[in-house]
Protein backbone atom coordinates (compact mmCIF):
# COMPACT_ATOMS: atom_id res chain seq x y z
CA UNK A 1 0.00 0.00 0.00
CA UNK A 2 2.98 2.55 1.17
CA UNK A 3 4.39 1.70 -2.06
CA UNK A 4 0.93 2.17 -4.18
CA UNK A 5 0.82 5.64 -2.48
CA UNK A 6 4.38 6.83 -3.02
CA UNK A 7 3.78 6.31 -7.09
CA UNK A 8 0.88 8.13 -7.27
CA UNK A 9 2.55 11.01 -5.35
CA UNK A 10 3.41 14.39 -7.61
CA UNK A 11 6.70 14.83 -5.73
CA UNK A 12 9.60 13.08 -6.77
CA UNK A 13 10.45 10.33 -4.04
CA UNK A 14 13.68 8.17 -3.77
CA UNK A 15 14.12 5.24 -0.86
CA UNK A 16 17.79 4.43 -0.49
CA UNK A 17 19.51 1.68 1.47
CA UNK A 18 22.75 2.28 3.95
CA UNK A 19 25.07 2.12 0.87
CA UNK A 20 23.34 4.85 -0.57
CA UNK A 21 21.49 2.64 -3.74
CA UNK A 22 18.09 2.97 -4.76
CA UNK A 23 15.53 0.60 -3.51
CA UNK A 24 12.52 2.50 -4.84
CA UNK A 25 12.11 5.19 -7.32
CA UNK A 26 8.64 6.67 -7.88
CA UNK A 27 7.13 8.23 -11.25
CA UNK A 28 7.82 11.31 -10.32
CA UNK A 29 11.24 10.27 -9.74
CA UNK A 30 11.78 9.36 -12.98
CA UNK A 31 10.69 11.77 -15.16
CA UNK A 32 12.37 14.57 -13.31
CA UNK A 33 16.04 12.61 -12.69
CA UNK A 34 15.26 11.11 -16.29
CA UNK A 35 16.44 7.63 -15.72
CA UNK A 36 13.98 4.21 -15.69
CA UNK A 37 12.99 2.70 -11.98
CA UNK A 38 13.72 -0.74 -13.09
CA UNK A 39 17.06 -0.14 -14.45
CA UNK A 40 17.97 2.19 -11.36
CA UNK A 41 16.86 -0.18 -8.70
CA UNK A 42 19.96 -0.98 -6.92
CA UNK A 43 22.35 1.29 -8.53
CA UNK A 44 24.16 3.96 -6.27
CA UNK A 45 22.73 7.83 -5.68
CA UNK A 46 26.22 8.51 -8.15
CA UNK A 47 24.60 6.81 -11.41
CA UNK A 48 21.96 9.89 -11.06
CA UNK A 49 23.30 12.76 -10.25
CA UNK A 50 27.48 14.31 -11.02
CA UNK A 51 29.31 15.81 -8.78
CA UNK A 52 26.63 14.66 -5.99
CA UNK A 53 29.41 14.92 -2.92
CA UNK A 54 27.34 17.24 -1.14
CA UNK A 55 24.05 15.29 -1.60
CA UNK A 56 25.49 12.35 -0.72
CA UNK A 57 27.15 13.77 2.56
CA UNK A 58 23.77 14.68 3.66
CA UNK A 59 22.51 11.39 3.21
CA UNK A 60 25.35 10.09 5.56
CA UNK A 61 24.70 12.28 8.16
CA UNK A 62 21.14 11.88 7.88
CA UNK A 63 22.13 7.95 8.80
CA UNK A 64 24.57 8.45 11.51
CA UNK A 65 22.29 11.03 13.30
CA UNK A 66 19.07 10.20 12.58
CA UNK A 67 17.96 13.78 12.04
CA UNK A 68 16.04 15.26 9.12
CA UNK A 69 17.83 17.20 6.96
CA UNK A 70 16.81 20.23 4.05
CA UNK A 71 18.41 22.17 1.32
CA UNK A 72 17.04 24.89 -0.52
CA UNK A 73 17.61 26.16 -4.03
CA UNK A 74 19.81 23.62 -4.79
CA UNK A 75 21.47 22.76 -8.59
CA UNK A 76 21.81 18.87 -9.20
CA UNK A 77 23.88 18.06 -12.06
CA UNK A 78 22.14 15.01 -13.88
CA UNK A 79 24.34 12.27 -15.52
CA UNK A 80 22.19 13.00 -18.41
CA UNK A 81 23.90 16.76 -18.64
CA UNK A 82 21.02 18.13 -17.68
CA UNK A 83 20.67 20.40 -14.49
CA UNK A 84 17.72 20.67 -12.07
CA UNK A 85 16.76 23.37 -9.90
CA UNK A 86 15.45 22.09 -6.89
CA UNK A 87 14.75 22.04 -2.75
CA UNK A 88 15.51 18.55 -1.51
CA UNK A 89 13.93 17.13 2.24
CA UNK A 90 16.28 13.58 3.81
CA UNK A 91 14.41 11.63 6.13
CA UNK A 92 15.39 8.23 7.80
CA UNK A 93 12.77 5.61 8.14
CA UNK A 94 13.49 1.99 9.37
CA UNK A 95 16.85 2.64 11.16
CA UNK A 96 19.00 1.82 7.62
CA UNK A 97 17.04 3.62 5.10
CA UNK A 98 16.66 6.88 3.51
CA UNK A 99 13.74 9.03 1.65
CA UNK A 100 14.97 11.89 -0.82
CA UNK A 101 12.31 14.06 -1.63
CA UNK A 102 12.92 16.29 -4.47
CA UNK A 103 10.75 19.10 -4.85
CA UNK A 104 11.73 20.91 -8.65
CA UNK A 105 12.06 24.60 -8.83
CA UNK A 106 12.73 25.35 -12.55
CA UNK A 107 8.93 24.97 -13.51
CA UNK A 108 7.99 27.70 -10.96
CA UNK A 109 10.64 29.50 -11.58
CA UNK A 110 10.17 28.91 -15.35
CA UNK A 111 6.37 30.49 -14.72
CA UNK A 112 7.32 33.46 -12.79
CA UNK A 113 9.54 34.27 -15.62
CA UNK A 114 7.55 33.56 -17.93
CA UNK A 115 4.56 35.43 -16.67
CA UNK A 116 7.02 38.52 -16.16
CA UNK A 117 8.35 38.37 -19.69
CA UNK A 118 4.71 38.03 -21.05
CA UNK A 119 3.38 41.32 -18.98
CA UNK A 120 6.24 43.05 -19.83
CA UNK A 121 5.63 42.51 -23.64
CA UNK A 122 2.06 43.40 -23.41
CA UNK A 123 2.65 46.55 -22.09
CA UNK A 124 5.38 47.10 -25.37
CA UNK A 125 3.00 45.72 -27.58
CA UNK A 126 0.73 48.60 -26.31
CA UNK A 127 2.85 50.86 -26.58
CA UNK A 128 3.87 49.92 -30.25
CA UNK A 129 -0.05 50.02 -31.02
CA UNK A 130 -0.27 53.47 -29.44
CA UNK A 131 2.60 54.60 -31.62
CA UNK A 132 2.13 52.70 -34.93
CA UNK A 133 -1.51 54.57 -35.29
CA UNK A 134 0.10 58.28 -34.16
CA UNK A 135 2.71 57.59 -37.04
CA UNK A 136 0.23 56.04 -39.90
CA UNK A 137 -2.25 58.50 -39.86
CA UNK A 138 0.45 61.41 -40.97
CA UNK A 139 2.15 59.34 -43.51
CA UNK A 140 -1.06 58.48 -45.22
CA UNK A 141 -1.60 61.97 -45.14
CA UNK A 142 1.49 62.54 -46.99
CA UNK A 143 1.65 60.04 -49.14
CA UNK A 144 -1.51 61.40 -50.41
CA UNK A 145 -0.30 64.95 -50.33
CA UNK A 146 2.67 63.67 -52.49
CA UNK A 147 0.46 61.80 -54.99
CA UNK A 148 -1.47 65.17 -55.75
CA UNK A 149 1.60 67.44 -56.16
CA UNK A 150 2.96 64.87 -58.39
CA UNK A 151 -0.14 65.22 -60.46
CA UNK A 152 -0.16 69.14 -60.68
CA UNK A 153 3.78 68.96 -61.32
CA UNK A 154 4.52 69.79 -65.14
CA UNK A 155 8.38 69.21 -64.80
CA UNK A 156 9.05 65.73 -65.37
CA UNK A 157 12.66 66.63 -63.65
CA UNK A 158 10.53 67.57 -60.15
CA UNK A 159 9.11 64.10 -60.28
CA UNK A 160 11.53 61.73 -58.76
CA UNK A 161 11.10 64.04 -55.83
CA UNK A 162 7.30 63.39 -55.10
CA UNK A 163 8.39 59.41 -56.43
CA UNK A 164 10.82 59.25 -53.37
CA UNK A 165 8.42 60.85 -50.84
CA UNK A 166 5.61 58.39 -51.42
CA UNK A 167 8.23 55.18 -51.75
CA UNK A 168 9.29 56.13 -48.46
CA UNK A 169 6.26 56.39 -46.86
CA UNK A 170 5.36 53.27 -48.33
CA UNK A 171 8.66 52.06 -46.37
CA UNK A 172 7.44 53.72 -43.35
CA UNK A 173 4.06 51.81 -43.64
CA UNK A 174 5.53 48.55 -44.24
CA UNK A 175 7.63 49.39 -41.25
CA UNK A 176 4.75 50.17 -38.76
CA UNK A 177 2.65 46.89 -39.95
CA UNK A 178 5.99 44.54 -39.16
CA UNK A 179 6.07 46.15 -35.64
CA UNK A 180 2.73 45.40 -35.04
CA UNK A 181 3.21 41.71 -35.69
CA UNK A 182 0.52 39.72 -37.45
CA UNK A 183 -2.60 41.27 -37.78
CA UNK A 184 -4.86 38.74 -39.50
CA UNK A 185 -6.16 35.72 -37.68
CA UNK A 186 -4.42 32.16 -37.94
CA UNK A 187 -5.70 29.54 -40.29
CA UNK A 188 -5.63 26.34 -38.64
CA UNK A 189 -5.10 23.11 -40.50
CA UNK A 190 -4.09 19.71 -39.53
CA UNK A 191 0.09 19.45 -39.83
CA UNK A 192 2.95 17.30 -39.54
CA UNK A 193 5.01 19.83 -37.63
CA UNK A 194 8.00 17.60 -38.96
CA UNK A 195 7.06 18.79 -42.39
CA UNK A 196 7.18 22.47 -41.45
CA UNK A 197 10.56 21.60 -40.36
CA UNK A 198 11.88 20.58 -43.17
CA UNK A 199 10.47 22.99 -45.18
CA UNK A 200 12.56 25.31 -43.02
CA UNK A 201 15.98 23.11 -43.41
CA UNK A 202 15.98 23.54 -47.39
CA UNK A 203 15.04 27.56 -47.08
CA UNK A 204 18.33 27.65 -44.38
CA UNK A 205 20.52 25.22 -46.66
CA UNK A 206 19.68 27.29 -49.67
CA UNK A 207 20.60 30.73 -48.08
CA UNK A 208 23.38 29.79 -45.48
CA UNK A 209 26.65 30.80 -47.39
CA UNK A 210 29.03 29.52 -46.16
CA UNK A 211 27.11 26.18 -46.09
CA UNK A 212 26.06 25.47 -42.66
CA UNK A 213 25.28 21.48 -41.82
CA UNK A 214 21.53 20.88 -40.22
CA UNK A 215 21.26 18.27 -38.05
CA UNK A 216 17.94 16.42 -37.76
CA UNK A 217 16.26 14.84 -34.53
CA UNK A 218 12.59 14.14 -35.17
CA UNK A 219 10.34 12.21 -32.63
CA UNK A 220 8.00 10.58 -35.29
CA UNK A 221 5.48 9.22 -33.20
CA UNK A 222 4.39 13.20 -32.67
CA UNK A 223 0.68 13.35 -34.02
CA UNK A 224 0.00 16.15 -36.13
CA UNK A 225 -0.66 19.29 -35.18
CA UNK A 226 -4.26 22.05 -35.59
CA UNK A 227 -2.09 25.33 -36.25
CA UNK A 228 -1.72 27.71 -38.72
CA UNK A 229 1.16 26.20 -40.89
CA UNK A 230 2.66 29.42 -42.87
CA UNK A 231 2.33 31.58 -39.59
CA UNK A 232 4.36 28.54 -37.94
CA UNK A 233 6.94 28.31 -40.93
CA UNK A 234 7.65 31.73 -39.85
CA UNK A 235 8.52 31.43 -36.89
CA UNK A 236 10.93 28.60 -37.28
CA UNK A 237 12.25 30.14 -40.73
CA UNK A 238 12.46 33.99 -37.96
CA UNK A 239 14.64 31.67 -35.52
CA UNK A 240 16.53 29.49 -37.75
CA UNK A 241 18.04 32.57 -39.89
CA UNK A 242 19.02 34.31 -36.53
CA UNK A 243 20.71 30.90 -35.61
CA UNK A 244 22.35 30.92 -38.82
CA UNK A 245 23.32 34.15 -39.22
CA UNK A 246 25.15 33.96 -36.11
CA UNK A 247 27.64 31.46 -37.02
CA UNK A 248 28.92 33.46 -39.55
CA UNK A 249 32.39 33.69 -38.06
CA UNK A 250 32.16 29.90 -36.62
CA UNK A 251 34.43 27.23 -37.82
CA UNK A 252 32.51 24.08 -38.11
CA UNK A 253 28.50 26.01 -38.29
CA UNK A 254 25.71 23.88 -37.43
CA UNK A 255 21.98 23.93 -36.48
CA UNK A 256 20.43 21.51 -34.99
CA UNK A 257 16.34 20.50 -35.22
CA UNK A 258 15.04 18.35 -32.66
CA UNK A 259 11.23 17.23 -31.83
CA UNK A 260 9.95 15.76 -28.69
CA UNK A 261 6.33 15.41 -26.57
CA UNK A 262 6.65 16.75 -23.29
CA UNK A 263 4.38 15.66 -20.38
CA UNK A 264 2.11 18.02 -17.81
CA UNK A 265 3.52 20.87 -19.00
CA UNK A 266 2.08 24.11 -17.75
CA UNK A 267 2.30 27.32 -20.38
CA UNK A 268 1.14 30.54 -18.50
CA UNK A 269 -1.88 29.50 -15.88
CA UNK A 270 -2.70 26.42 -17.43
CA UNK A 271 -1.35 23.16 -17.63
CA UNK A 272 -1.29 21.25 -20.68
CA UNK A 273 -1.59 16.99 -20.52
CA UNK A 274 1.31 16.72 -23.09
CA UNK A 275 3.04 19.59 -25.46
CA UNK A 276 5.27 19.28 -28.45
CA UNK A 277 8.91 20.54 -28.02
CA UNK A 278 11.23 22.43 -31.45
CA UNK A 279 14.68 22.92 -30.32
CA UNK A 280 16.56 25.34 -32.83
CA UNK A 281 20.41 24.37 -31.32
CA UNK A 282 23.19 26.32 -32.97
CA UNK A 283 26.68 25.94 -32.19
CA UNK A 284 27.64 30.15 -32.22
CA UNK A 285 28.88 32.47 -29.59
CA UNK A 286 25.95 32.86 -27.96
CA UNK A 287 23.71 35.52 -26.95
CA UNK A 288 25.60 38.99 -25.17
CA UNK A 289 24.05 39.30 -21.54
CA UNK A 290 23.08 42.73 -22.04
CA UNK A 291 20.18 41.54 -25.20
CA UNK A 292 18.90 38.51 -23.05
CA UNK A 293 16.36 39.71 -21.01
CA UNK A 294 15.15 42.41 -23.81
CA UNK A 295 15.31 39.68 -26.93
CA UNK A 296 11.55 39.67 -27.88
CA UNK A 297 11.04 43.04 -27.67
CA UNK A 298 10.76 44.86 -31.05
CA UNK A 299 13.78 46.90 -32.89
CA UNK A 300 16.43 45.37 -30.54
CA UNK A 301 19.19 43.25 -32.58
CA UNK A 302 22.50 42.44 -31.83
CA UNK A 303 23.39 42.72 -35.20
CA UNK A 304 23.65 46.14 -37.10
CA UNK A 305 22.18 45.26 -40.21
CA UNK A 306 19.16 43.98 -37.92
CA UNK A 307 15.73 45.27 -37.96
CA UNK A 308 15.19 43.17 -34.27
CA UNK A 309 11.78 41.70 -35.63
CA UNK A 310 12.23 38.48 -36.43
CA UNK A 311 12.05 37.50 -32.74
CA UNK A 312 9.64 39.90 -31.96
CA UNK A 313 6.93 38.55 -34.51
CA UNK A 314 7.71 34.75 -33.63
CA UNK A 315 6.75 35.59 -30.43
CA UNK A 316 3.81 37.13 -31.12
CA UNK A 317 2.36 34.46 -33.34
CA UNK A 318 3.34 31.76 -30.99
CA UNK A 319 1.15 33.79 -28.31
CA UNK A 320 -1.71 33.09 -30.42
CA UNK A 321 -1.11 29.56 -30.73
CA UNK A 322 -0.95 29.79 -27.17
CA UNK A 323 2.44 27.89 -26.75
CA UNK A 324 5.84 29.99 -25.71
CA UNK A 325 9.17 30.51 -26.71
CA UNK A 326 11.82 29.89 -24.68
CA UNK A 327 15.75 31.40 -24.73
CA UNK A 328 19.25 28.81 -23.17
CA UNK A 329 22.40 30.31 -23.94
CA UNK A 330 25.87 29.92 -23.51
CA UNK A 331 29.33 31.16 -25.48
CA UNK A 332 29.66 27.63 -27.12
CA UNK A 333 25.30 27.11 -27.75
CA UNK A 334 22.15 28.84 -28.11
CA UNK A 335 18.87 27.16 -27.61
CA UNK A 336 15.59 28.18 -28.73
CA UNK A 337 12.55 26.36 -27.35
CA UNK A 338 9.12 26.54 -28.98
CA UNK A 339 6.44 24.86 -27.52
CA UNK A 340 2.73 24.81 -28.23
CA UNK A 341 -0.04 22.49 -26.78
CA UNK A 342 -0.86 19.46 -28.60
CA UNK A 343 -4.75 19.78 -27.63
CA UNK A 344 -6.28 22.54 -30.62
CA UNK A 345 -6.52 26.14 -28.85
CA UNK A 346 -6.81 28.08 -31.99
Amino acid sequence: MSEELLNNLSIAVVCLDQELNLSLINPSAESLLEVSGKRAIDHSINDIFLNSDELCASLKGTLSTGQPYTRRKVKLNLTTGNTITCDYAITLIEESRLILEIYPLDRYLRIDREESITAQNEVTRQLVRGLAHEIKNPLGGIRGSAQLLAKELNSKELQPYTDIIIDETDRLCSLVDRLLGPISLPKPSSVNIHEILERVRNLIELEANPPIQVVRDYDPSIPELIIDPELMVQVFLNIARNAMQSLAQVENPMLRFTSRIERQFTIGSQQHRLVIRVDIIDNGPGIPETLKDHLFYPMISGRSDGTGLGLSVAQAIIHQHKGLIEVESSPTETKFSIITPLESTL
